[in-house]
């Protein structure tokens, strides 16, 4: 488990790349188990590559996803509400995955 320091954080790319990579890859397996595989993919390629995380304070991330993320999705048909539902299940499930791989208590 990685050592967590929050100043360290704002350059997270150079100092926590692999927890990162991680915590998104755990995230993704989940949602492909549990999702339509094609629209899991799909945002995983199209909307959150472009995404980027934050630490809030107090144990918790917050994922900040790219303008219109509905309208960047490619090779999916799906409609919004249902997007919107799994894009929301998804970044709960990024979130959880960066608090465990940075040993955060979970169990909220």
């Amino acid at each position: 488990m990685a050592e967590f320091d929050p100043e360290r954080f704002e350059d997270k790319y150079a100092n926590y790349f692999t927890e990162l990579q991680r915590a998104y890859k755990n995230a993704f397996q989940t949602m492909n188990d549990r999702y339509d595989s094609e629209l899991i993919h799909g945002i995983d390629q199209f909307v959150l590559s472009e995404s980027e995380p934050f630490y809030e304070g107090d144990g918790r991330f917050r994922i900040e996803l790219p303008d219109d993320p509905y309208d960047r999705l490619q090779g999916v048909v799906v409609g919004e509400e249902k997007f919107d539902s799994i894009m929301d299940r998804y970044l709960d499930e990024i979130e959880t995955e960066l608090q465990r791989v940075f040993g955060f208590d979970t169990s909220e």
